[in-house]
């Protein structure tokens, strides 16, 4: 079962996913708060697999939540899911530490998708999210070690959100090939995951040459 807490300050959104979530196999729902600050408690004693943040809460904000929550539960991978998709802020979530960002306009099954490739340390990113990203990349200087034509192609895709088996579709390659390209990626950007690679490539005109 993957563990899952939800911090939203609205009594009926957090209904709504604990309604849904709670009637999905292979899910977990072990707690919910309102506020930062109470779910920061709760979290820490918790430890759930995946942590559901608003990004506008009262008091501590989600992006501060997320910093604190990677500090007292270090395993865990926060999906923030929220109205808002102001450049800045997206990053600034996912510079805190959040591996997935959702719209609330997303459908559910976008969010069950999110959890299951959270559990696996795959980002799952709104469409208008990855679109902003990749926006954003491509304003940046370029800086680092130069990446391959063929490892762009996957950083773009990373960008997207997409999985190893969708990646794989998409460049008519197998999974083998992908996580070979995604490994030399981390290695010449000298991160240690994917959502660093994000990071990165939002600072650096990594996709361009």
């Amino acid at each position: 079962m993957i563990q899952v807490y939800i911090v939203d300050d609205h009594p009926f959104v957090r209904e709504g996913l604990k309604t849904f979530l709670g009637a999905q196999q292979g899910i977990e729902l072990v707690g919910e708060a309102g506020s930062g600050e109470e779910a920061l408690t709760e979290i820490q004693a918790l430890q759930p697999e995946i942590v559901v943040v608003d990004l506008h809460l009262p008091g501590m904000g989600g992006v501060e939540l997320t910093r604190k929550i990677r500090e007292v539960c270090v395993n865990a991978k926060i999906i923030i899911l929220s109205s808002f998709s102001e450049e800045d802020e997206v990053m600034d979530a996912i510079e805190a530490g959040a591996l997935s960002y959702l719209l609330k306009d997303s459908s559910p099954a976008k969010l069950v998708e999110a959890i299951q490739a959270a559990q696996l340390g795959e980002p799952v990113l709104h469409p208008r999210i990855a679109k902003r990203l990749m926006q954003r990349v491509r304003r940046q200087e370029p800086a680092g070690e130069q990446l391959t034509v063929k490892e762009k192609e996957v950083l773009a895709l990373l960008i997207q959100g997409r999985s190893n088996k969708e990646m794989a579709g998409e460049l008519w390659v197998s999974d083998t090939t992908i996580k070979s390209h995604v490994s030399s990626i981390l290695r010449k950007l000298e991160v240690n995951d994917r959502t660093q690679a994000v990071i990165k490539a939002m600072k650096e005109r990594l996709l361009e040459k």
